[in-house]
């Protein structure tokens, strides 16, 4: 059973929607079809790429919305509905299609991310629920792959349950922490529901609470022998820690055949202490003790540890993570695109003085060109759903604002990357195990170039639009400022 399961959600919307819902059926307009799409803008971190995460919970969620008795009497109360809306709550289920990114691809702005094709009622109740779930798990997700790559192949742990913003936070952010390529976490819960691999050792109050450290240890690595990792900078890492772990390895666990699995410090300098450990585990004979270091590190901490030559084999990062607190906020949009009129998809379009908050309209598709020789990805574009795509190039891309900037791709193929999720209201989409999507999206992470992995000004990547879907845009345009 999955952490939301036993939970109704579909009163969690703004409360604008339910008010415009009211308005669509009062206007006669509760069967009318739309195509929304959510996308963002700006990536977390100026990066060069996101992941996208959530779309299990976005699934577990359109499965089960229904309004209960209890929630058309809070909705009576208010005084601002219909009988005849209320009861259409009553028989409410989602009856209509979703496209999405499947968990683990990198995403870009601009591009959708989630597509709903539904009656307009709909479409408008999961608009929170869709950004909600998609925005912090990809958040999360994205600045979890940044710090494992700051890593360098060493092992990553998320910490963050105790600094989240709730509890729900902590239960999906270590999930989305693993989908972007953490090893495990603290959070036991994220455990049991989605087999993030949660480990855990002591705390400072472990070792307080014994009359001395020596004892501390001793009583841990007789009880936990085969798992044995010490927390050594209660007092003082290399005069009183260090040493009573060697000794409690020495007289512990070395007589009944175990070796220690490592030592933690959560304080002082890393680079300058995990050195110093390091030669004292070497010459007491442990070079296999691994050192395991946290205290408030991100990626830019942990990059500069290495370049120090710290000997740290495992990072346990928590708050810095769990809330991405560089830039702790994921601002995907849901916005109208089309509207179905006597079956014919006919688009819409927002536009702002802001150029990059003008929506691009219409149903699209999303595809992604990889090189042939290599399996790098080169852009993404974005065409009209009923648009003929080929398979593999030459395809001809151009900037849609700087459109005299252009350029032919010979060797490439056309991938299309959004997935099928709902068809008439029912899921036709398998999801894929936490493992599957953590190894898919290192997968894909890896076709691209490192020029976009960059921190520091990465190479920006292309989505372009198709012709057709430029002119669609630009045949708006004209016509809303006429």
């Amino acid at each position: 059973m999955n952490w939301s399961n036993n939970r109704n959600l579909t009163m969690l919307v703004d409360f604008y929607e339910l008010t415009m819902s009211n308005g669509y059926f009062e206007e006669g307009y509760a069967d009318r079809v739309a195509v929304f799409d959510m996308f963002f803008r700006k990536i977390p971190d100026q990066a060069g790429f996101a992941i996208a995460a959530g779309l299990e919970q976005l699934i577990e969620y359109v499965k089960g919305l229904h309004f209960t008795e209890e929630d058309i009497a809070y909705l009576r109360s208010k005084k601002l509905f219909s009988e005849a809306f209320l009861d259409y709550l009553r028989h409410f289920h989602f009856s209509g299609d979703i496209w999405a990114m499947p968990e683990g691809t990198p995403i870009f702005p601009g591009e959708p991310v989630v597509t709903v094709i539904a009656p307009i009622i709909e479409a408008q109740l999961v608009e929170t629920m869709v950004l909600l779930t998609m925005n912090f798990q990809s958040l999360v997700a994205t600045k979890s792959n940044r710090i494992v790559r700051a890593a360098l192949g060493r092992s990553v742990f998320e910490f963050g349950s105790r600094r989240a913003q709730s509890y729900d936070a902590a239960i999906l952010g270590a999930r989305a922490a693993y989908i972007g390529g953490c090893s495990g976490t603290a959070c036991t819960l994220s455990d049991r529901e989605y087999e993030v691999p949660a480990m855990g050792t002591m705390a400072h109050s472990w070792v307080q609470l014994f009359d001395s450290e020596y004892e501390a240890f001793k009583a841990y690595a007789e009880i936990y022998p085969d798992s044995c990792t010490l927390l050594v900078d209660t007092y003082s890492v290399l005069k009183s820690g260090i040493p009573n772990a060697i000794k409690c390895f020495d007289e512990v666990l070395k007589p009944k055949g175990f070796r220690p699995k490592g030592v933690r410090i959560d304080s002082g300098d890393i680079a300058y202490l995990s050195k110093k450990m390091r030669k004292m585990l070497d010459e007491a004979g442990y070079p296999d003790c691994q050192i395991v270091a946290s205290n408030s590190l991100d990626e830019y901490l942990i990059r500069d540890l290495i370049l120090q030559g710290a000997q740290v084999n495992t990072f346990g990062v928590g708050e810095n993570l769990i809330t991405s607190k560089s830039d702790p906020v994921f601002g995907g949009v849901y916005k109208l695109v089309a509207v179905k009129e006597n079956g014919v998809f006919v688009p819409r379009i927002k536009i702002s003085e802001t150029v990059e908050k003008v929506t691009t309209p219409n149903l699209k598709k999303v595809y992604r060109l990889f090189k042939k020789d290599g399996g790098k990805a080169v852009a993404d574009y974005v065409a009209l759903f009923d648009e003929e795509v080929p398979a593999e190039g030459p395809i001809t891309l151009f900037d849609p604002l700087e459109t005299w900037k252009s350029k032919t791709f010979d060797d490439v193929e056309l991938r299309p990357m959004m997935k099928h999720i709902f068809e008439n209201g029912v899921c036709i989409y398998d999801c894929p195990s936490l493992s599957e999507i953590r190894s898919y999206c290192a997968a894909q992470v890896d076709t691209l170039w490192d020029e976009v992995k960059r921190f520091e000004n990465p190479h920006r990547y292309y989505v372009d639009l198709s012709e057709q879907c430029w002119n669609c845009k630009h045949m708006l345009l004209s016509q809303k400022q006429l």
